[in-house]
């Protein structure tokens, strides 16, 4: 039996809707830290390795969650990788991580919109978010965007979640929620949602299409 279609479609952002490019991001962060450093190639970080080093930073939840500005950010973490860059190029090189070519079409969400109250709900920190909001057309199909550093709190947390709810004014068992990370979908499942980990646009479809959200 098909389960009743919901009222509201929630959306991560990353790696669902817009891709993430840590090598285009973080190469001039490692080449910086060789230079600064004076490390041959074989101690040059790595893209990856910049990023793990990022998100395990003691600052990054507090970033992540508006507690720190984008200056104070800026600060930090370029003075914990070693780099000499400045604000303006941080900006550049931190948003050249969100890809510009999007993983879903906006007609996909053109089409949900015609029936179903549409949100995101995105770990997200404030010089992103401009990015998303400025540069993105499929942002214009969701009235609804929460964002964690403007609400303090991060997924797995139930108040991000609570907050989309909120604003979307629907019960969690009239909600889907769409994520690439387990444990955020299956958090929102432990709230009431109904969830689906993202994997690939035609998984996606074929996943919409048995709920009875699209043809």
């Amino acid at each position: 039996m098909v389960a009743k279609p919901p009222e509201a479609v929630v959306f991560d952002i990353g790696r669902v809707i817009v891709r993430l490019d840590l090598q285009r991001a973080f190469t001039a962060f490692s080449l910086g830290v060789s230079t600064s450093k004076s490390l041959d190639s074989s101690q040059v970080p790595t893209p990856q390795q910049i990023w793990t080093t990022i998100q395990t930073d003691r600052r990054f939840f507090d970033w992540q969650e508006g507690r720190i500005t984008p200056q104070r950010w800026y600060e930090h973490i370029t003075r914990q990788l070693g780099v000499t860059v400045a604000f303006e190029e941080f900006c550049v090189a931190w948003n050249s991580m969100l890809d510009p070519q999007a993983i879903l079409p906006d007609n996909l969400f053109a089409q949900l919109a015609t029936r179903y109250r549409l949100g995101l709900l995105s770990n997200t920190d404030p010089i992103h978010a401009a990015h998303l909001e400025a540069c993105y057309s499929f942002v214009e199909h969701f009235p609804v965007r929460i964002y964690s550093h403007e609400v303090g709190a991060s997924k797995p947390s139930p108040v991000i979640y609570q907050a989309a709810l909120t604003a979307l004014d629907v019960t969690p068992a009239e909600a889907l929620y769409i994520d690439d990370v387990a444990e955020y979908a299956e958090a929102a499942r432990q709230l009431g949602f109904d969830a689906i980990q993202f994997e690939t646009p035609q998984q996606l479809g074929g996943e919409l299409s048995r709920r009875g959200l699209i043809p």
